[in-house]
């Protein structure tokens, strides 16, 4: 086996990463500074993640996009890794749920107003 591979499989560098999440590479550092992302390091010294670690770094920004922090984030990670949670941790995700549901309440009450201006100026020149 090379560097690059593992018996779980190929091992990515940081930019193979970066693109197939869609993220930069500073992006990626600065997860592993926030504890959300780990990487090994090859005999030279360069970063080098498991395949996981794209869906890993989707995941976190889907849930940087819904609003949560990084110390969220971090507190989420266990439940992603183990699938397995206590009742504290669940209270915060159900909590995340619904504030995350309201938002998007909002935003579907916004896209309806806007639909119904869309309809009242498509019967107006």
């Amino acid at each position: 086996m090379t560097v690059t591979e593992t018996a779980a499989g190929r091992l990515l560098r940081i930019g193979e990463v970066a693109r197939a999440a869609g993220v930069s590479v500073r992006a990626l550092r600065y997860y592993e500074q926030q504890g959300l992302l780990t990487a090994e390091r090859s005999p030279s010294g360069q970063r080098i993640y498991r395949q996981d670690a794209v869906t890993l770094v989707r995941f976190i920004q889907q849930m940087y996009a819904a609003g949560l922090t990084s110390r969220r984030i971090a507190e989420l990670l266990p439940c992603w890794d183990s699938g397995h949670t206590d009742a504290e941790q669940r209270a915060m995700l159900h909590a995340e749920r619904a504030r995350i549901q309201a938002k998007v309440d909002g935003l579907q009450d916004a896209l309806d107003r806007l639909d119904e201006v869309i309809g009242i100026t498509d019967t107006h020149p």
